[in-house]
Order: structure tokens, then sequence, then C-alpha cells
């Protein structure tokens, strides 16, 4: 998934690339105002996170000529700017979030990942593939190198998402709200215990492990590729 960032501090700007990179999207940058609203005008980006005090024209202009050009890219603003009226004035100006800084990748991580959800999954397809599995939608069905795999529903669920996300690291959070869909105590350890069972079944007879854990993160569909 391509995002972009716009952030004129060097500083900021690397640890929010870095933190994004890791979590296995795709990320661009730029650090001046016009700069940016050409990318964002010229790419198709899932999602921009934003400073707001930029060179040449600043981040609301920049969030102002997208909205008037119709481009509906889902905005982040990161600003040092606390006060209820900034906070007002981006999202009337059609930012979709505000985080204050400074501010922990984490929680950043969380906002880009709900902004991303309120889009469907593009050509919901009857099937995927990634390496060796199949999962096949229609049969609720498993195949790894062309042996089949029982799943239960939520292990199939969770198998569904990381493959749709292959290469992303999704975060336990974010996993706890989409398979149980409630709140439980950040300290639970229901993702780590469903993770284990999914990977005796999908990994354990394999050289190839698929599913990978991203430390301080969550877990990952990592599927290798040819050089």
């Amino acid at each position: 998934m391509p995002l972009l960032v716009v952030e004129d501090d060097p500083e900021i700007s690397r640890f929010v690339v870095r933190g994004l990179r890791a979590a296995g999207y795709d990320v661009d940058c730029a650090a001046e105002g016009r700069m940016a609203l050409e990318m964002a005008l010229g790419a198709g980006y899932d999602a921009a996170v934003v400073d707001l005090m930029l060179p040449g024209i600043d981040g609301l202009t920049v969030i102002k000529e997208l909205r008037a050009a119709q481009v509906k890219t889902p905005v982040i603003v990161l600003s040092a700017r606390r006060s209820t009226d900034d906070k007002v004035a981006c999202l009337r100006q059609g930012a979709d979030d505000y985080l204050a800084k400074p501010f922990d990748m984490p929680e950043l991580l969380a906002r880009v990942e709900a902004l991303l959800r309120r889009t469907p999954p593009a050509g919901e397809a009857e099937r995927i593939e990634c390496a060796d599995v199949v999962l096949d939608l229609l049969n609720r069905s498993v195949r790894r190198g062309g042996e089949r795999i029982e799943l239960p529903p939520r292990e199939f669920a969770l198998l569904e998402l990381l493959m749709r996300n292959e290469g992303r690291a999704l975060s336990k959070s974010y996993l706890i709200e989409r398979l149980w869909e409630q709140q439980f105590a950040s300290q639970t350890n229901l993702v780590d215990v469903l993770v284990c069972r999914l990977r005796n079944k999908l990994d354990r007879d394999y050289e190839v492990r698929l599913i990978q854990t991203v430390r301080g993160i969550g877990y990952a569909f990592r599927a290798p590729h040819a050089p």
C-alpha cells in the first residue's frame, strides 16, 4: 500500500518513514508543500501523513487543494499545535485525523490502519493465492502445496486477513478488533494463541515459514520472492 509522508524535519521524517516501511508499507516522502501537492495529485496514495508547518505552502493548504481537486486520499495531520481550534480547522478543511507531536509510532500505525479500514478491499476475489497457499473464499478451504488444511472459522479469518495484507505487519489491536469485534485489555494473549494454532497447521511441516513475527508491531504473512 503506497503512503505519502510530508514532513520537513529530517529526523521526524526518517522516524515516520522507517516505522511505516517496517510495517510493510511502500512510502514516498516530501519535505516541501508544493512538491507534496504535486506528488499527491499525480499518484494514487492510499493515505498521507502531513505536517502543518511546511516550506512553500503549508500542510493545511495542501489538504485544501487536494480536496478541491476531488482527491479523496485519507490524510492524517501531524502537528505540534495541540489546541482544539487547530484540530477543528484541519478536520473542516478535509483532514481525516489529527495526531499531536510528540507521538508514538504504534499510535500512528493504528491510526493509519483505521483510515485504511474505511476503504473496502478492491476487487473482492473468490480465492487468494500467496506463495504455495490457496485460500478459497467460496468453499472456505485452505491448501498449501496442494494439501488441504482444516481450519476453524477464526483461524481461517486470521489467515485471510494476513494474506490480504501480504508483506504488511498487522498490529495485535487491529487483529483483535477485526477478529473479535470487541475490546480486550492490551495485555491479552488472544492473538498470540490464535497465531500459534495457525502456525502449527500452516507452517510446522514446511521449511518456509510464512507467518512472521514483526517485533513491536504484530504479525505479517511474508511469502519468499524470487530475486
